[in-house]
């Protein structure tokens, strides 16, 4: 993170300005991964409104992105990055004078749909809307609104400061335009990006979790125990955490929710067919390191 910042601190002045014209953003969603594009986003020299329903979840947003800055950037640069982040509970307000929409709240369909609808009312026409989900398709989404051809996702990794992929996602609709803007602004935010289209997962989790969801099924079947499974990966194939870590570290209700939407949607592909063992782990609220407790029991 530290190597990031010091990109951040010598870089942030200009680099908007270097690539395309998105100055202004507003990030919809205050959780962790909101709170570090916005800590991101406003590093690399653009305006940022952060939105929530309400200001105790927003004032500890900023606090969140405040203590991290404070790990690794001086007081000056803080002052300047936390005073290009400001707080609104009023979605529809925020985005009237705003380049870009980074939407980044609850894996809903239903939920995304209503806030784009009411938000394409309310932003200028100029203004290019993206989602940050990880696995609802993009153009699902993005019939909520008039504007498909300013539609697209851009795919944060967890934790955005340090992570330094983004995933461009492209609609049919989305016009060249659009996605050569939204490729510069992830230039200006400092970070690698790849071209995708609006495929399941887009290009990591279209990989990941399949190989994830493998692991399971060859304990289901009786053929290798979880930690011989990390073991073998890890050692092996070199991948820096096994897939039974992974999971727990992701959690298991998010792969468990990740697997039945694609299941449901594509019910014949037989990568996207549920556990039973993770149905039942989740159930009994097994959902990794978050709750002390997935494929492994954390130590205290």
């Amino acid at each position: 993170m530290a190597q990031a910042t010091r990109v951040f601190c010598r870089n942030f002045s200009s680099s908007s300005s270097r690539f395309g014209n998105i100055k202004h953003v507003t990030v919809i969603g205050a959780g962790l991964m909101g709170a570090g594009i916005a800590q991101v986003a406003a590093s690399t020299g653009h305006q940022v409104v952060i939105v929530d329903q309400t200001d105790d979840i927003l004032s500890k947003s900023k606090a969140t992105i405040e203590k991290s800055l404070q790990r690794v950037a001086g007081e000056t640069f803080i002052a300047e990055v936390m005073g290009r982040l400001t707080i609104k509970t009023d979605a529809a307000a925020a985005v009237k004078n705003t380049d870009l929409v980074i939407e980044a709240i609850v894996e809903n369909l239903e939920v995304k749909k209503k806030l784009f609808s009411s938000l394409d009312k309310a932003a200028p026409k100029h203004t290019i809307f993206t989602s940050n989900t990880s696995s609802i398709p993009i153009k699902d989404i993005a019939v909520a609104t008039q504007r498909q051809d300013r539609f697209g996702g851009l795919h944060f990794f967890n934790p955005v400061p340090i992570m330094k992929l983004l995933e461009v996602i492209r609609i049919p609709a989305t016009s060249d335009e659009t996605f050569d803007k939204l490729l510069g602004f992830g230039k200006a935010m400092d970070k690698s990006t790849v071209n995708c289209k609006d495929t399941p997962g887009f290009i990591v989790n279209r990989l990941l979790v399949p190989y994830m969801m493998e692991a399971i099924r060859m304990v289901e079947r009786g053929e290798a125990s979880p930690q011989d499974v990390d073991t073998a990966m890890k050692l092996g194939a070199g991948y820096p955490m096994g897939p039974f870590e992974l999971t727990d570290y992701v959690g298991l209700d998010t792969c468990k929710f990740i697997i039945d939407g694609w299941h449901k949607k594509y019910p014949d592909n037989p990568l996207f067919m549920p556990s039973p063992l993770l149905d039942k782990l989740v159930s009994e609220g097994k959902l990794g390191n978050k709750t002390g407790e997935g494929f492994y029991k954390q130590k205290k």
